[in-house]
């Protein structure tokens, strides 16, 4: 894969209709996808050496997604607010350019709003996954 532009990291939030429609989160200039997966250790007196084992197939996993950016699109601005508020587990989109999309339920775990009088309106926000995850590669 060559190198892909950091703009064409997207994250979209779900409209709950089937089928679902996503809307990009507007105004965003910066944006992080991470996954992690806890461990099952398994290691006892048996252990080869004492070197620790782990289960296969055990544990959990998990994703979290950032952004901020500028204030722009008052639509999906309403729907993270509402998601919010709401304390709803929309589907999100992310889309990872050259890659695929990851789609699934994600709670809105943090949504900061910041006005400095001498610029621009910013808004940064914080995802936890809620559930399965689907990949979908490009």
């Amino acid at each position: 894969m060559s190198a892909q532009k950091g703009k064409d990291l997207l994250i979209k939030i779900g409209d709950g209709a089937m089928p679902e429609a996503f809307t990009t989160v507007a105004g965003l200039r910066a944006t992080q996808l991470s996954f992690n997966a806890t461990h099952v250790d398994i290691t006892n007196a048996d252990s080869a050496d004492q070197w620790r084992e782990l289960l296969a197939g055990g544990g959990v996993k998990s994703a979290a997604v950032s952004g901020s950016g500028v204030f722009k699109d008052a639509a999906s601005d309403a729907s993270l607010r509402t998601a919010f508020f709401n304390q709803t587990t929309p589907d999100f989109q992310i889309v990872i350019p050259s890659f695929g999309t990851v789609t699934g339920p994600f709670k809105i775990a943090g949504l900061q709003y910041e006005g400095p009088y001498d610029g621009e309106m910013k808004m940064s926000l914080s995802l936890t996954s809620a559930g399965a995850l689907i990949f979908a590669a490009l």
